[in-house]
């Protein structure tokens, strides 16, 4: 993945003095921030840039209020901008199965029990990226948010503070969080592919077992015969009224429930984003029985939401074929890698996925409560408890 700046190295002390004596920071809204240079430019290079997150702020707002750290020099002119936003938080949502029951027990009299109005740092429907600019290079706004971030939740009335799901590459400029009382602990990891073959049949025959390739074969034979057509599209407000019924499907038998995405999300993506939105819609008959939303950057395909009628999709096998027609799509348009948000991790590992490492950094404003929930964190992650993840070859990098 493309960065806009590089991530190497970390600032000395003296460094982030100079970052002190530099910038102020300012916490704004969209509004404020109209017709901004700074904001305009954040995230650029990446797929998801300053248009995703707004697409968010218009379209998911379902008990989540959105705003903006921006990093002002001493003459009032805005340098950077970091978007964060503002929820209440289920710490210990990531616990076993055996676990909620207690904690359904406990909430039937203290409704609230540890749960948190929380400041997040990062995206609310993504990972997280440092809004860092030409001006304000990664370490010194690393720098910059770790020395201002708890009196910024103190002013947004937050008791928990988190990273929300940083790619691990971050790991040497964010150390700073962790010196001043942060707890690092994985998220649920992407995974990544390499597609560099000629085709899905290639891949398969380069890189999977013998095995995979008998298991995988018996499943494509399920759709021989089955006339399915796929469209591929950078817009798909016309079949949005088909394709978001098929994404509740899936939502609503996840284990692990996070953003729900709405119809008008799906729309917006479609419309403001073309140059990095791919949809995928396979269709029976007509009929739309299948789905995803792709974007691209660099020489990667992500691959980030799934929708599928089940009253078809598991007779017909229908999440590996659209895995077979998305990497083929991928490889015959040049791309070399195919990525993919988290869970389902048991079908990625049997292709030969790598984990891509996210991570949470998390503190309490308390300093009393934070030196017990630095202890915790590590024990309260959902990564720590999917047997899955421990199968693939680098399980230990995401710790």
């Amino acid at each position: 993945m493309s960065d806009t700046v590089s991530l190497s190295g970390t600032p000395s002390v003296a460094d982030a003095a100079a970052a002190a004596a530099r910038f102020g920071v300012k916490i704004m809204t969209r509004g404020e921030l109209a017709g901004c240079r700074a904001w305009a430019d954040t995230f650029a290079a990446l797929r998801k840039d300053r248009r995703y997150y707004e697409i968010l702020e218009d379209t998911l707002r379902d008990g989540v209020e959105y705003r903006y750290v921006a990093i002002v020099d001493r003459a009032g002119c805005i340098q950077a901008v970091q978007p964060f936003f503002l929820l209440d938080q289920d710490i210990l949502e990531g616990l076993g199965a055996e676990w909620q029951v207690w904690l359904a027990r406990i909430r039937r009299f203290v409704p609230r029990f540890l749960k948190m109005r929380t400041l997040m740092v990062g995206c609310f429907a993504g990972e997280g990226h440092l809004g860092a600019s030409d001006t304000v290079p990664p370490g010194e706004m690393a720098e910059i948010l770790c020395r201002e971030i708890v009196n910024l939740a103190r002013s947004c009335r937050a008791q928990l503070i988190v990273l929300k799901e940083f790619p691990a590459r971050y790991r040497p400029v964010l150390d700073c969080f962790v010196r001043h009382g942060f707890a690092r602990a994985p998220s649920m990891p992407m995974t990544v592919l390499n597609i560099e073959h000629e085709d899905f049949d290639a891949y398969m025959q380069h890189a999977l077992p013998r095995s995979a390739r008998w298991q995988l074969r018996k499943k494509f034979k399920a759709t021989d015969g089955v006339p399915l057509v796929l469209t591929v599209t950078d817009d798909a407000g016309d079949a949005v009224d088909d394709i978001h019924p098929l994404y509740l499907q899936v939502f609503d038998r996840s284990k692990f429930r996070f953003e729900k995405l709405t119809a008008e999300y799906l729309r917006r993506v479609g419309s403001d984003m073309k140059d990095t939105a791919r949809f995928f819609i396979w269709r029976r008959g007509g009929k739309v029985i299948a789905f995803s939303l792709c974007m691209v950057e660099g020489d990667s395909l992500f691959w980030e939401y799934v929708g599928l009628d089940y009253a078809v999709a598991l007779d017909l096998h229908l999440y590996y074929y659209t895995i077979r027609d998305m990497m083929n799509w991928a490889i015959a348009n040049g791309y070399r890698w195919f990525r993919s948000t988290g869970l389902s991790y048991e079908p990625k590992f049997r292709m030969r996925h790598e984990l891509d490492p996210l991570d949470l950094y998390a503190r309490f404003r308390s300093p009393l409560l934070n030196a017990i929930f630095r202890l915790l964190l590590p024990w309260i992650v959902p990564a720590r408890y999917d047997e899955t993840l421990r199968k693939f070859a680098n399980y230990r990098d995401l710790w």
